[in-house]
């Protein structure tokens, strides 16, 4: 049976905030909605024209009428207009708090709409902070709103960073609230921000959202603005009365989809709530739940349009391209074998080669089987190259495949510096784990599923250049440990990190995701794709394993 959610609000004529966006958000959680309605507006996406009042008994009357029925397990307010409105939705609480516990309380204390239409009069101020608030599980101002709201408190603040967020969460709080969030949609901030905050205040609890993770470089090739370094954040701080503070930090996005955003976000938390997830939970999925609505919202209306409400509600088991998550399956593959791929990327192996230090004979054996594999690589995109519909497809596997003959020469003439011959490389026997690994992509090959193949081959593809990219990375830091000058690898370091082996990264990346679209998966076949995936990701792995266990 759904959760019944009441919110208490405004209207949206427009349909993108107030009530109409609380009961989206309310749905598109699973919960029943029931509503009353303070005010009405005539309001669209580019302003508010005109506000008409509910008398207040008449508020009181929706109140009681829903209480009287309804079996409520969450409560929003948001707008309540001027001070009798807001008195009667006090008393009406009050009244219920007396047959026994509210249940939680969320107040979006709106006072300003997007286009800067005020919604709230003076007098209802002193009503909310000395009244509303003392009743409310979570209070959730924006910058102007917890502005107005301090000063009212006779602190005047500006809040313009992660310091003042903090500090003015602690002030308000002491309202009588049990928790508050200040959101952060209107302060741009980054991630070196984060890191200082956080180390000025240890006991600060950052939870990253949306972002890309440790290596996940590759992601970057094509999009390096949205590397963490550079990428422009916002941040909520949720402050409860126990001291414990936990800072939600994401990407900024550059959209015009923000009409009723701070609704959305309070009646998300309040359906988290009514369907039993804890406080922390509650804030941190209606915040991603707002977030993507703003990222996959279709332009509606002249002026700051509507969220999309219901992105949640069709199940895609592979998220959407968006501007901060270009490459989505692959990232969704990554993230699903997260250990493995570390342990791949990050090998002893990999690390040595960064230093410098890796015994010659190790690697040397390594790239002799390297060789070797690369002839199962190249029969492999052969035979994907013949499982493919289209010519698109046929040449991005046969591009694949000169990019891995050139790798060839490359190979070669690399390896004569080594004093191995072509005769050698030709006359080394295979390893198991040079075996295995080819068998299983050929096998893998072999099989129906195309998109199988496709796993296999860029599990190998993309992680070398993930590898070449992490250790560029680390070689451009302060006091890094990788050390290119004098390095014996430097050259294989920068064939994986340089443009050719790059280029090939990214015609793998488009390949993989507008195969995923093109053929979007089963639940089972999206398990079956997972499955090969991280299969491959420990073979390559047992490559390096191969390479360090030479003279054990």
């Amino acid at each position: 049976m759904s959760n019944v959610v009441l919110t208490i609000a405004g209207s949206d004529s427009s349909g993108g905030a107030g009530i109409q966006a609380d009961l989206k958000a309310f749905a598109a959680h699973g919960c029943y909605g029931a509503s009353v309605i303070t005010a009405l507006t005539a309001q669209n996406t580019t302003g508010v024209q005109g506000v008409h009042p509910t008398p207040s008994q008449f508020v009181e009357q929706q109140i009681t009428s829903v209480f009287d029925d309804l079996d409520i397990r969450a409560i929003k307010t948001g707008m309540l207009f001027d001070a009798a409105i807001a008195k009667v939705v006090v008393q009406s609480l009050k009244t219920r708090a007396s047959h026994g516990p509210l249940p939680p309380v969320i107040c979006d204390p709106v006072c300003v709409s997007t286009s800067g239409h005020t919604l709230l009069n003076e007098d209802a101020l002193d009503v909310l902070i000395s009244e509303l608030f003392p009743l409310s599980t979570l209070i959730t101002p924006n910058k102007s709103e917890a502005e107005l709201l301090l000063s009212r408190m006779g602190t005047n603040v500006k809040i313009n960073d992660l310091d003042a967020m903090l500090a003015s969460a602690k002030k308000l709080l002491s309202v009588g609230c049990e928790a508050v969030l200040i959101k952060g949609g209107h302060i741009i901030t980054h991630i070196q921000d984060v890191i200082a905050t956080q180390s000025k205040y240890p006991e600060l609890k950052v939870i990253k959202q949306g972002l890309l993770g440790d290596n996940m470089e590759i992601l970057l090739v094509n999009y390096p603005d949205i590397a963490i370094n550079s990428l422009e954040l916002v941040a909520d701080v949720l402050y409860h009365k126990s001291g414990e503070t936990t800072m939600f930090v994401r990407p900024h996005i550059e959209s015009s989809s923000t009409h009723g955003t701070g609704c959305t976000l309070s009646s998300a938390i309040a359906s988290e709530l009514a369907n039993g997830s804890s406080l922390d939970v509650a804030v941190a999925n209606a915040a991603m739940y707002t977030h993507v609505g703003i990222q996959t919202a279709h332009p509606i209306g002249k002026g700051h349009g509507p969220l999309n409400h219901f992105h949640n509600v069709t199940k895609f088991l592979i998220p959407q391209r968006t501007a901060t998550n270009p490459y989505p399956f692959t990232r969704l593959l990554i993230e699903g074998a997260s250990s493995s791929w570390k342990g791949y990327v990050e090998h002893d192996f990999v690390r040595q080669l960064g230093q410098g230090t890796l015994d010659r004979a190790r690697f040397i054996h390594f790239i002799k089987q390297d060789y070797l594999y690369l002839k199962y690589y190249a029969r492999a995109y052969g035979l994907l190259a013949a499982k493919s519909t289209s010519f698109g497809w046929i040449r991005s596997a046969t591009e694949t495949i000169l990019n891995v003959l050139h790798e060839i020469g490359n190979h070669k003439t690399y390896c004569s510096t080594f004093g191995i011959t072509e005769a050698d490389l030709e006359n080394t026997p295979e390893s198991a784990a040079t075996t295995s690994y080819g068998a299983y992509m050929i096998d893998i090959g072999l099989q129906g599923d195309s998109m199988k193949l496709v796993m296999a081959l860029t599990a190998c593809l993309l992680g070398y250049g993930e590898v070449g990219l992490w250790l560029k990375k680390q070689a451009s830091m302060e006091n890094s440990w990788v050390v290119l000058e004098g390095n014996p690898y430097k050259h294989w370091i920068e064939e994986y990190a340089g443009k050719m082996y790059q280029d090939a990264v990214r015609i793998g990346l488009e390949t993989i995701e507008s195969f995923a679209v093109a053929d979007p998966p089963s639940a089972q076949r999206l398990n079956e794709w997972h499955s090969v995936w991280e299969r491959c990701t420990r073979l390559e792995k047992g490559f390096w394993d191969m390479a360090m266990q030479l003279s054990e």
